[in-house]
């Protein structure tokens, strides 16, 4: 199967040079196959089971409401008040 990519140009000079006409395919072949995760890889499944776990993923959501505001990103309680710290 062919497939049709847009990369950069500063990246698309580099895999020119570094890389043999004649070993580019299987080149970026060798990097997707590392890159992608195998069909029955349990961490992967057991990721996949997650993301569509609606319970927790509200529960999620919630927590991440909850941190919106937490202080930590710069802000601070002084003399009742929050002080921004930038």
């Amino acid at each position: 199967m062919q497939m049709l990519f847009r990369i950069p140009d500063p990246l698309a000079a580099r895999f020119k040079q570094a890389v043999l006409p004649r070993q580019r395919s299987a080149f970026v072949t060798k990097l997707i196959e590392q890159a992608l995760p195998e069909d029955d890889d349990p961490l992967y499944l057991l990721a996949l089971e997650v993301e569509r776990d609606a319970t927790l993923n509200a529960e999620m959501s919630e927590w991440r409401q909850g941190l919106i505001a937490d202080g930590i990103r710069g802000q601070e309680e002084v003399g009742g008040h929050i002080d921004a710290a930038w």
